[in-house]
């Protein structure tokens, strides 16, 4: 459980996908919505009022200030809401859906860190003939099971980094590949590690105000934290200490050159472990790629099919679910997934030798195949929903621990890992599961899910336990009184957390994807 832990244009939609790649299709930097956030705010027609206000009172300088400062503090949704001009809906593109699916796993890991400090989450229904509350049961735990969230995270981020060049690739367009390559490779480093960066460098500057201070004794206080003690930020002596201290551990955090376990966790925010794996397993994504570009796809599967036993063999959990991300998208890009109107198209010519273009599909036949791999997803749910704490002791567990081999380190994740790999397949091919996750709440999480991602655990470790510890007093630490102090925290605290992460997605997420594509087309030879 300690793992809870060379274009000006936009960027096309599939090097937007991913929970920490370039950009979501909705988000700032969408093909259907080039708005940058100066641009949002000039088209909020009340926005633009209350600054005519502030001319018309003549308020200073700093006044007017404040007041556009809580204009951008408002969360997103409700500044829409707010707007006359209503925004015009965006037409979302035909893997809009991973970006929901990515979102609503950000929030689930989310609920796994925050409920597993008060309750034992990790231990699945009727362990050793105990536990049988219903938020244990299989579906129902994914609503906070952490790991298999984590999983999901990595099978979008190998299909993202991958649909793409591989879509280059199979229509011969070498020079475009090379070019994306280049991109994507350079970029990486900078959108996954600037906003842990900041949000880390924040979380330094909070613990030198003293806010961590004011809930250092609850963080380990077991009349309030009845499960797991998550690590607190330490205090250094000084500033200058404390900043040395934060830039080493950035230095470790970096972390590329080992594949231990939870390697590069930073005590900053101990949440942050699966981004040093993300840049690991994406580089390593992009050598695979740029050697198989140019082979047949059945040789190149064949190639991944060895590569993926391979670093299963070598316990690379984490490989194996970017490697079939991979595998996925380029499966989807065979059966024109993305081609718009796809069925009313003429058959494209062969792309590479021995490749045949898929003839469009009756609409009976789609249909019955919709209803298949929805019906598919739900075995993928089940697998996912092994217990964190392991298959050792649960029902129906017990049988499938049989088949995980003994050389498999972290039996838990075994059936986690094939579950969503199973489950982004289906969901790629089932229409239900896409109109679920392509509806306009779960694309708003999709928008701010690595936002999400960062800001959990320090608005959990100042705000969040302020508001637990205050509660609890009133309400009692034993039996079901804590169970509803947590209740009536958690009206608090969620919002709190998503107001924190829209706040932070507009304020350093979407800029630092603005900064490194002028940084890349500042440093980058014009042709």
């Amino acid at each position: 459980m300690n793992g809870y832990a060379v274009s000006r244009t936009s960027l096309s939609h599939e090097e937007k996908l991913s929970l920490i790649d370039d950009r979501s299709l909705s988000d700032v930097e969408s093909e259907s919505a080039r708005i940058d956030l100066d641009g949002r705010f000039s088209n909020i027609q009340w926005a633009a009022s209350a600054k005519t206000y502030c001319n018309g009172l003549r308020l200073s300088s700093w006044s007017s200030t404040i007041l556009r400062t809580g204009v951008f503090l408002l969360p997103s949704f409700f500044q829409h809401r707010c707007a006359r001009d209503r925004f015009r809906t965006e037409k979302l593109h035909p893997t809009a859906y991973l970006d929901g699916m990515r979102g609503l796993a950000a929030l689930f890991v989310f609920f796994c860190h925050y409920f597993y400090t008060a309750f034992n989450i990790a231990e699945g229904w009727g362990h050793n003939g105990v536990n049988h509350e219903i938020w244990r049961l299989p579906f129902v735990r994914l609503l906070y099971s952490g790991p298999s969230m984590v999983c999901i995270f990595f099978v979008i981020s190998g299909y993202a980094l991958s649909l793409k060049p591989l879509k280059q690739a199979r229509s011969r367009s070498f020079d475009g590949f090379s070019q994306t390559m280049t991109s994507f490779i350079f970029r990486r480093f900078f959108r996954l590690y600037l906003p842990p960066f900041i949000s880390t460098f924040g979380v330094m500057i909070l613990l030198r105000l003293g806010v961590y201070e004011m809930t250092r004794d609850f963080a380990s206080d077991r009349k309030y934290i009845h499960n797991v003690i998550e690590h607190h930020p330490v205090l250094e002596e000084t500033t200058q200490k404390q900043l040395w201290h934060w830039m080493k551990e950035m230095y470790d955090f970096v972390h590329i050159w080992g594949w231990e376990k939870f390697g590069g966790a930073t005590g900053y925010d101990v949440h942050l472990w699966t981004i040093p794996v993300e840049f690991r397993c994406s580089m390593m994504l992009f050598l695979v790629m740029l050697g198989t570009a140019r082979l047949r796809t059945g040789i190149r599967f064949l190639c991944l099919g060895i590569l993926m036993w391979f670093v299963l063999r070598s316990d690379r959990w984490e490989m194996l679910l970017f490697f079939w991300g991979m595998v996925i998208a380029e499966l989807d890009l065979i059966r024109g997934a993305h081609e718009p109107n796809a069925p009313q198209l003429p058959s494209p010519a062969p792309l590479l030798p021995l490749e045949k273009a898929p003839d469009p599909a009756p609409a009976r036949k789609r249909k019955s195949s919709n209803y298949l791999w929805t019906a598919l997803s739900v075995p993928a749910l089940y697998l996912m929903s092994e217990p964190d704490a392991g298959p050792t002791g649960v029902p129906g567990w017990n049988y499938l621990e049989t088949f995980i081999p003994e050389w498999f380190s972290d039996k838990y994740r075994y059936y986690q890992m094939i579950g969503s790999i199973l489950f982004v397949l289906c969901a790629a091919r089932s229409a239900a599961w896409q109109r679920a996750f392509n509806a306009p709440t779960v694309q708003y999480f999709g928008r701010i899910s690595y936002a999400l991602y960062l800001m959990h655990g320090p608005v959990m470790h100042t705000a969040g336990f302020a508001v637990q510890r205050r509660v609890w007093d009133r309400t009692g630490t034993e039996g079901c009184a804590y169970n509803w102090g947590m209740v009536v925290a958690s009206v608090i605290n969620i919002p709190l957390v998503i107001w924190a992460a829209d706040v932070f997605w507009r304020a350093v997420d979407a800029p630092t994807v603005r900064f490194t594509k002028w940084l890349e087309a500042k440093l980058s030879i014009q042709e």
